[in-house]
């Protein structure tokens, strides 16, 4: 996957309000901590896929409406799950100019939406990675005859 990026060395946002620039950068910054992303700009929008990465069927779409995303989160999940099938995703500076006609559909309810997302996939993947700590931890111990 290729991700036009904000936030890497090259890319820059024009027209921005302060506010949507902190919203951005700091959604951007909980993103890579909470998940564990290597990704500056997971919320981009501007990305290109590889038919091969589709075809592997990161996201079960009968499954995906009642468990994965909604709104705009759904840019952030696609790259975590191509991050988690084990493909690479590259980021490439872009100059975002903000529209002139028309409005942003940001809304409290898409920032609430994706924190809490955000926060749910990464206590899940916390938990997998402690489970797959405790059970290595016990064969090694068994090995070790214990």
């Amino acid at each position: 996957m290729v991700l036009g990026s904000r936030w890497v060395p090259g890319g820059s946002v024009t027209n921005w309000p302060k506010s949507r620039e902190f919203l951005s950068r700091g959604g951007n910054w909980y993103t890579r901590k909470a998940l564990v992303l290597p990704l500056m700009d997971a919320t981009g929008g501007y990305r290109a896929y590889r038919t091969s990465t589709l075809k592997k069927k990161i996201v079960d779409l009968r499954r995906h409406k009642r468990y994965g995303s909604s709104g705009y989160i759904f840019q952030v999940d696609l790259a975590y799950r191509v991050i988690q099938a084990g493909m690479r995703v590259v980021e490439v500076p872009i100059s975002f100019t903000e529209r002139e006609i028309g409005t942003s559909k940001m809304s409290q309810s898409i920032v609430t939406e994706a924190l809490w997302k955000v926060t749910v996939w990464g206590f899940r993947e916390r938990m997998r990675k402690a489970g797959r700590q405790r059970i290595r931890s016990a064969k090694a111990k068994h090995k070790q005859g214990w």
